[in-house]
């Protein structure tokens, strides 16, 4: 697995084969490019690093900020002023930016600082990226958990330079720059040195080591050396008043000369940086080969956790690298809070549960139930700390850690993980938390008149309801249960019964059609809502397109009147936009499971694929990648339910680790289809030798079973039809 792994994959603008069919008639609302970057990551690290030329949104790459459409490009080629650390990965238009403490090598005078030079031969790995840069330095960067090593390969040059800018954040476009309020930095020793900037309200700490013999170590301020001073501080910095200030390494170097740079970072001060640049690299000495093998190591393992055969090449790498981006976010940082002084679990990068709710979340339960545990755990502890539980969160301090996209999103994740019966979290606890955040801002509209507009919030509160229910069975608190039970009812609220689709409300980032065909708790009700299964199939045939004529995506801005025309066609966004994204499933509750392998099958052909344009959209946190591993395993999970919905594979054969064990997914009829080719449909099942005459599978089954077999064809049978997925309203979810 590890060696199909692309990271340069959703870099840049979307470059798909032109749809066909189906796919033919869907419309991107949101900007055509995967906004990932190729830098060195460790799975759910704290710490990235990568070439830095401040386009949006990581901080790589060649674009302005963009919300629809083509995103504009900043540069014209692939450049660098140098390498920062923190990243986001695929967000699309958001607040936070990261990218501090910039290293840059070079051979000029430091006038020239800000210089972009050329990336030339860039290279990327799982934990590794490399560049040269036209100034004929080679640049490589690795990481730990906590630490960054970095290792340059100078030129001859009787005067190279290494420079450390404490000062830079953010990224280079208009209102992106993050500027530091209170800085210091200290030089140590030889090789030695340590600082801390306190960036959106957070303290940054970094701890230095380097092997430079025969180099100056200087602090630089205003781009002018301090020759002899060992320590800048600044108590108070406006953004009127910046001026740049840092750590330069400077002396003379022979041609193929290499330069290691090993950086420890926390977010609780200098001697805590110290401590786990030492944790993930050793104290003294070079590390970098090191620090690179031991991280590829820990991307082996977290990406043979899930293994496929069969496919082509190319299916394999877009596979392969989507489960690599579903790894990367949320970032843990255990005993790392600033916010609190107490150790324990601590996450920031969660950009948003609204992204990564329905897919990655559930990838983590699966495949990593430990990460699961302690996420949840530190979502906990934000909300004791701090009020909510939270929708985003990031590394800074500031409103918009709780946003409006959505309400309820962690009660999800803490009903899965409670009814696959994880160790680890104090459920009476949980109980406390869920509860209280459901009573916050629209909450308290839902429980005076059982609505919330935006009216998605009245989905996302009963569901939360649900879920709340599901926790408060699992403690044995029957009385709170059923008065969960009873508000959870409230979703039919949101839902028109003369158009079967969500009442005239407003709506972030879609339509009501967009949100029409969530997968609630009682999809029997709601089908029936809708006039039954057959009106309920024309309604999710029309939102598809079914017979519709292929639409024109947007270009680059500005726009005219293509953007309201866009919207106007009520259609699936093809995985460009997230509130949709579990629509396509929809029909298994309406008997139609075969219509969702049309729609799936179309997804996986036309709207990913390899080289960097390979995404059709942000790629969030990695939510959107999960999508694609799951349905690329002929799964999909409903989020806060339990169950997993059974499709056709695109691979013949995979084996899912699921905590201490393996379920192995085997087809018979398996065909390697091309982009284009007549869908392949399930005919049958069997799970552990048993006939399985139902499109799902129970959380349990997922975790427990150990060989699900799947009989393929090119034409659909009654499977699947008459065993409808659990409703509360007809039966719940049988247990093994």
């Amino acid at each position: 697995m590890i060696d199909h792994v692309d990271p340069f994959i959703g870099t840049a603008v979307t470059d798909l084969p032109p749809p066909e069919g189906l796919a033919a008639t869907w419309w991107s609302p949101k900007p055509q490019v995967g906004n990932t970057h190729p830098g060195a990551c460790s799975p759910f690290g704290m710490v990235s690093a990568c070439a830095y030329s401040g386009a949006y949104p990581t901080g790589y790459g060649m674009y302005e900020m963009s919300t629809e459409g083509v995103p504009r490009r900043l540069h014209d080629r692939y450049q660098a002023s140098g390498f920062t650390h923190f990243q986001q990965s695929g967000t699309g238009a958001i607040r936070k930016y990261y990218n501090y403490f910039r290293v840059t090598p070079m051979l000029e005078p430091l006038d020239a600082l800000d210089t972009r030079w050329a990336l030339r031969d860039e290279q990327a790995e799982p934990g590794y990226y490399a560049a040269t840069l036209d100034s004929g330095i080679h640049c490589e960067l690795t990481v730990g958990p906590k630490s960054a090593v970095h290792r340059y390969t100078f030129p001859a040059c009787p005067s190279s330079r290494l420079v450390i800018d404490f000062s830079l954040g953010g990224l280079a476009i208009d209102h992106g720059r993050t500027v530091p309020v209170r800085a210091q930095l200290e030089s140590l020793g030889p090789g030695l040195a340590q600082g801390q900037v306190v960036m959106e309200g957070v303290p940054l700490s970094v701890f230095i080591e380097t092997d430079t013999p025969g180099f100056r170590q200087m602090l630089w301020y205003d781009r002018r050396l301090m020759a002899g001073g060992t320590r800048l501080d600044f108590d108070a910095i406006r953004q009127t008043t910046l001026r740049p200030f840092g750590l330069l390494f400077m002396g003379p170097t022979e041609s193929g000369q290499t330069v290691e740079l090993r950086m420890g970072f926390s977010l609780r001060g200098c001697e805590q940086a110290r401590r786990n640049l030492h944790a993930d690299c050793g104290q003294g000495g070079r590390a970098f080969d090191d620090r690179r093998v031991a991280t590829r190591n820990d991307w082996r393992e977290h990406l043979g956790r899930v293994r496929v055969e069969g496919g082509s090449s190319q299916r394999r790498t877009t596979f392969s690298t989507a489960l690599y981006h579903s790894l990367l976010k949320p970032c843990f940082a255990a005993d790392e809070s600033p916010f609190w002084p107490s150790d324990g679990p601590f996450v920031f990068d969660v950009c948003t549960m609204w992204d990564i709710y329905k897919t990655q979340l559930p990838l983590l339960t699966t495949i990593a139930p430990d990460r699961s545990v302690e996420l949840l755990n530190a979502l906990l502890r934000i909300a004791e700390e701090e009020g909510n539980l939270p929708i985003g969160y990031r590394m800074a301090r500031g409103a918009d850690r709780f946003f409006r996209q959505a309400s309820a999103l962690a009660h999800t994740a803490l009903a899965d993980v409670a009814a696959l019966g994880l160790r680890g979290i104090d459920w009476d606890w949980a109980l406390v938390h869920m509860h209280a955040d459901l009573r916050r801002t629209y909450g308290e509209d839902f429980l005076d008149s059982g609505v919330a507009h935006p009216i998605t919030h009245t989905l996302d509160l009963a569901y939360g309801y649900h879920c709340t229910a599901q926790v408060a069975r699992r403690v044995s608190d029957t009385r709170l249960a059923s008065v969960f039970e009873g508000l959870a009812q409230h979703w039919s609220n949101a839902f028109d019964p003369a158009t079967g689709l969500l009442v005239d409300s407003t709506f972030y980032e879609g339509g009501r059609w967009n949100y029409s065909f969530r997968l609630l708790h009682d999809m029997a009700a709601r089908i029936a809502l809708a006039g039954g299964d057959d009106a309920f199939v024309a309604l999710l045939d029309r939102f598809f397109g079914v017979g519709a004529p292929p639409v024109k995506q947007l270009g680059e801005p500005p726009f005219g009147d293509e953007v309201a025309a866009g919207y106007a066609l009520d259609r699936f966004e093809g995985l460009n936009n997230e509130p949709d994204m579990e629509a396509p499933y929809a029909y298994h509750y309406a008997g139609r499971p075969d219509r969702a392998s049309e729609i799936v099958q179309a997804v996986l052909d036309f709207q990913f694929g390899t080289g960097r344009g390979g995404l059709p959209g942000n790629d969030d946190s990695g939510g959107l990648s999960s999508w694609y591993v799951w349905a690329s395993l002929g799964l999909f999970p409903v989020a806060g339910q339990h169950v997993f919905l059974l499709d056709a594979p695109a691979f013949a054969h995979a084996r899912v680790r699921t905590g201490e064990s393996d379920l192995v997914i085997e087809t018979d009829g398996h065909i390697d289809r091309q982009p284009g080719d007549a869908p392949q449909y399930v005919q049958a099942a069997w799970l552990d030798g048993q006939p399985l005459d139902r499109a799902y599978l129970t959380g349990l089954e997922l975790h427990r079973s150990e060989r699900l077999r799947l009989q393929l064809g090119d034409t659909p049978t009654d499977w699947g039809r008459n065993v409808r997925p659990p409703s509360i309203s007809t039966h719940r979810p049988s247990r093994r």
